[in-house]
């Protein structure tokens, strides 16, 4: 932007002189991240390499005043580095991790450890994203093509404080251009290895002398990486499409509107799911006809159907900033849809065993308000408040294929198990494990929160800043959950079976004669209470009952619809979390500062058919025995269903508490921030696999100790380097009930204790004539870690990763506008386990997901 312009950004903020002018500057590609970078629309203006402007704080400061651990990548740092979506941020982020797993929408933000959220839209993840100041409450609506970023800022540890809505481990702030008063706008083109062709551009300028607009679109198309062979079809491919178009009315210099309309759309088939280890199910998968690979980095996989994965993504929001005197307001408001739908084999082989369909649909509405203060004297503040308005629908269902009964009667060890099974049980023949629907399931949930929040600055003399900030939240969460298991021998539970024939048999009537209330009497009969008890002894032994062998095949059993009348389907929540910091600028180049912070995020809900009761409402019995149970509020008001058992409806808040210093140093061609914290969350969500389901409960205590440090070196002109590490020591202090036992006092998987991102780049200048080469390599660094604790079927393991990622590209920028370049990323074609879990209903055998190949192409830019 022309700091001179009539209408510009500039202008509409003269209460902020000083920052205004910093606004205008160029913003740097970064700590940690990258390269030096200037913004476009800065070019005019007298800028300082070494300024970086950013908006953590909700107030522009430069990255060397903002007292909190930040790191910021630039736009065209994003354009030079080839970084198409989040997922690929995290090369140049260190603190922060993401992850694509089972789908295309499927994935997880992590930051200092800390992250979750990815395979269940009940769970909000721990990492907010925030595009334009709106809460993206999903990842699937957050991972689309980046186009027309301004900058991507990743604030380290929970900073409820500042943004309303949960950020228990921190946040990523996405900042698009805003439309300007000057014609300008660009154009790219890029062909690439996988027949990946990416299009995309912009065009801005004024419409009148107080209204200008922005479009903005990308295309992305790309084969697939892996191959389904005995489908000839490609998997993880590319196909996705973004449009966006903005206003920004201006009428005076104290009131600006900008309005955001967008819509993208993915339709891709994903993921590679390769098999690590082939368990003793393999040779069963292989007699039906079926097949998997175990060349894991081969990405060749084997799959009944080609998966589905359609995702539609809009909405719009409307912001508007006033200023008055000193004071600021600010106004957001926003209305999201998403729409998520995938269709897939769950069994990852090529055999017809069963498949997963998920139809989700999730309305969000979102209001922000925030007054702001520009005050002379030594106090100024932030008062905010934030609501929050979400409403989730899903559908869901399995399906059994017809390899799906040969296959675990195989597993079973007989061909014609199953028929006994049903002749013995009284059940129609060829009934269990019959092709045709498996589960039918239905969720909802009504999220609604308010919360207010703010910040008090205190600066008594120049450079010493004090800082209390507060947010209170207060939580709603109303749901309901109903399933429908259909396979028969799911819904017998194997022992009171026998303990039914055995009354039956002791009293000489038929089964179907052995109610409840015949059960009841005979037990507490003082002349049948031994013959009882004694029944129930031989009903629990493997070598007098020899229904408890089909145990193993009981892998979905009924479900208890919520609410009923014991389980009220609604979750309440509040909390009170709050900041305080102190900061000091020592000199003119150095800042340094400490703090001390809490966050919060409200409960979550298991919106799967692994959601079951609170140990309390329902107590099991012996191998999940109805007859046995003991009395509990839900058995004695007769809601039991068979194979009942409990521990994953829903998970408590997670609360957070971080101690961090700082130091922020600015010397002539040298920056260096270096960040120390003790982090700990309460009640971590956890939320794993278990081999046919899904898992949701709080952690006790997990906290992680580390430090973050970026630099940034500039030693001639052109010329620049970054470092920055992520030095990570984390710990379960408490977690007795995770899905593979007690793991308190254990190092927490999946957490490398190294992360590094570092890069050179060097801009030659062709003497005058304002032709540029721009050559840039980066290299991100995962030290060896554990990929995670032990799978609950396969146990123990020693599954590891490690990560060396190099990335390059070089681009010829002409004076006239036309940018020519080629990039790679994963230059020479690293390759490591990105995670592993359990084979799906396939006990022994591992299943995971490998990174992705070496990528790279051309690519041509036009900017005018």
């Amino acid at each position: 932007m022309n700091l001179n312009a009539t209408k510009g950004a500039a202008a509409s903020r003269g209460r902020f002189a000083r920052l205004g002018l910093l606004a205008g500057a160029a913003t740097i590609a970064i700590t940690p991240s990258a390269a030096f970078a200037q913004d476009e629309e800065a070019e005019d203006a007298v800028a300082d390499d070494n300024i970086i402007v950013v908006t953590a704080t909700k107030r522009e400061q430069t990255l060397q005043e903002t007292p909190i651990s930040v790191s910021v990548t630039s736009g065209e740092t994003l354009e030079q580095a080839q970084i198409r979506d989040v997922l690929d941020l995290q090369t140049v982020a260190p603190s922060l991790r993401v992850s694509q797993l089972q789908n295309s929408s499927s994935s997880t933000f992590i930051i200092r450890g800390f992250g979750n959220g990815d395979n269940n839209f009940g769970i909000e993840p721990s990492v907010g994203v925030f595009i334009d100041g709106v809460f993206r409450s999903r990842s699937a609506s957050s991972l689309n093509d980046l186009a027309n970023v301004q900058r991507i800022e990743v604030l380290n540890g929970p900073q409820s404080t500042l943004f309303g809505k949960n950020a228990s481990a921190g946040v990523i702030s996405v900042i698009t251009r805003e439309p300007q008063f000057q014609f300008g706008g660009s154009v790219e083109a890029s062909y690439g290895n996988y027949n990946n062709i990416q299009v995309k551009g912009d065009v801005t300028g004024p419409l009148t002398d107080t209204i200008a607009f922005s479009v903005d679109g990308s295309y992305n198309k790309r084969d697939g990486y892996g191959t389904i062979v005995n489908l000839n079809e490609d998997v993880n491919d590319r196909n996705r499409w973004t449009a966006r178009g903005q206003l920004l009315f201006e009428p005076n210099n104290d009131l600006k509107i900008r309005a955001i309309a967008d819509y993208s759309k993915i339709d891709e088939s994903c993921c590679v799911v390769s098999t690590l280890v082939a368990g003793p199910t393999a040779p069963a998968v292989f007699a039906v006809g079926g097949a998997l690979n175990t060349d894991f980095f081969s990405y060749d996989i084997f799959l009944n159907q080609v998966p589905v994965n359609k995702v539609e993504n809009y909405g719009g929001s409307l912001q508007a900033d006033y200023s008055f005197g000193a004071l600021s307001l600010t106004s957001i408001t926003a209305y999201r849809e998403l729409k998520n739908f995938v269709d897939q084999d769950v069994d990852f082989t090529s055999a017809d065993i069963v498949s997963e369909t998920r139809d989700q649909q999730v309305e969000t509405f979102t209001q922000e308000l925030r007054l702001t203060s520009d005050f002379d004297g030594p106090f100024n503040f932030l008062l905010g408040g934030f609501y929050f308005d979400e409403s989730i629908t899903q559908n869901s269902a399995l399906t059994t294929g017809p390899d799906a009964r040969p296959f675990f009667s195989l597993l079973a060890g007989n061909p014609l198990v199953f028929n006994g099974v049903e002749a013995a049980l009284g059940l129609p023949q060829n009934s269990i494990f019959s092709a045709g629907p498996l589960t039918a399931e239905a969720y909802s949930m009504d999220n609604t929160s308010w919360s207010v929040f703010g910040t008090l600055d205190f600066e008594p003399v120049d450079g010493l800043v004090f800082t209390a900030g507060f947010n209170y939240t207060k939580d709603k969460k109303d749901f309901a959950l109903a399933g429908t298991a259909f396979d028969e021998l799911a819904n017998i539970n194997l022992v009171d079976a026998f303990i039914v024939g055995g009354i039956a048999q002791a009293l000489a009537i038929p089964a179907s004669q052995v109610t409840p209330a015949v059960i009841n009497g005979f037990a507490t009969n003082p002349a049948s209470a031994p013959i009882f008890a004694q029944i129930a002894t031989l009903a629990q032994n493997p070598a007098a009952n020899p229904l408890l062998g089909l145990r193993p095949f009981q892998f979905q059993p009924p479900f208890l619809t919520t609410p009923n009348g014991v389980e009220d389907g609604r979750t309440r929540d509040d909390d009170f979390t709050y900041t305080l910091r102190v900061a000091y600028q020592v000199s003119d180049a150095i800042n340094v500062y400490a703090s001390y912070a809490t966050g919060f995020k409200a409960s979550s809900i298991n919106l799967s058919r692994d959601s079951r009761p609170v140990f309390g409402d329902y107590i099991p019995g012996p191998l999940n025995s109805s007859i046995l149970a003991p009395s509990s509020p839900i058995r004695d008001a007769g809601l039991g269903v068979a194979n009942l058992t409990t521990g994953s409806r829903f998970a408590g808040p997670e609360e957070a508490v971080v101690y961090e210093i700082g130091l922020k140093g600015q010397w002539d061609g040298v920056n260096v921030n270096l960040a120390v914290f003790d982090q700990t969350l309460k009640g971590f969500q956890s939320f794993l696999f278990t081999g046919t389901g899904f898992q949701l409960n709080n952690a006790g205590k997990q906290s992680v100790k580390g430090f973050e440090l970026d630099t940034r070196i500039q030693p001639a002109d052109g010329l620049v380097f970054t470092f920055a590490m992520t030095y990570l020591d984390p710990l379960f202090d408490s977690f007795v009930s995770s899905p593979v036992g007690d793991l308190s006092g254990q190092t927490p998987a999946g957490i490398p204790e190294f992360n590094i991102a570092t890069s050179a780049t060097y801009t030659h200048e062709f003497g005058n004539s304002g032709t540029r080469l721009i050559s840039r390599v980066d290299f991100a660094h995962e030290s060896n870690t554990d990929i995670n604790n032990g799978l609950p079927t396969f146990g123990p393991n020693n599954f590891r990763r490690e990560v060396n990622l190099v990335n390059a590209s070089m681009t010829l920028a002409l004076e006239n506008g036309i940018e020519v370049g080629v990039y790679a990323r994963n230059l020479l074609d690293e390759q490591y386990i990105l995670t592993v879990f359990d084979g799906v209903a396939q006990a022994g055998t591992v299943s995971g997901y490998p990174s992705a190949p070496r990528t790279w192409g051309g690519v041509v830019r036009f900017k005018f």
